[in-house]
């Protein structure tokens, strides 16, 4: 919820994303294993971190992806509420990626 009321966001994936929906369940469970150290650990971490909403106690690994502003210096058409054609143009500074000032909000 908090990630997403961070400005500009269109996407939050959790360890394997979007690209998990497209795998079979057999082929993306997280199983327990024992690594070499003797310390339990998901198999592939593909819940990235996350399962039932709960750390696992492997590494959370979330990406996230922001829309591009769409307050820029380019004259856009656009229309007004009655219909009639309209330029949109921004006039002051404005910041042209919202990359550099989400990073810290979401550590």
């Amino acid at each position: 919820h908090a990630m997403m009321s961070i400005p500009a966001t269109k996407a939050i994936e959790i360890g394997s994303g979007f690209a998990g929906t497209r795998m079979r369940g057999s082929a993306h469970n997280d199983m327990f294993v024992l690594n070499d150290q003797g310390k339990m650990v998901t198999k592939t971490n593909y819940s990235g971190g996350v399962q039932g909403g709960i750390s696992n106690g492997m590494p959370i690994v979330m990406r996230m992806a922001f829309k591009p502003p769409a307050t820029i210096g380019k004259a856009q058409p656009t229309a007004d509420f009655a219909g009639s054609d309209q330029v949109l143009e921004a006039k002051g500074r404005h910041d042209p990626c919202v990359v550099p000032r989400a990073i810290p909000i979401i550590e």
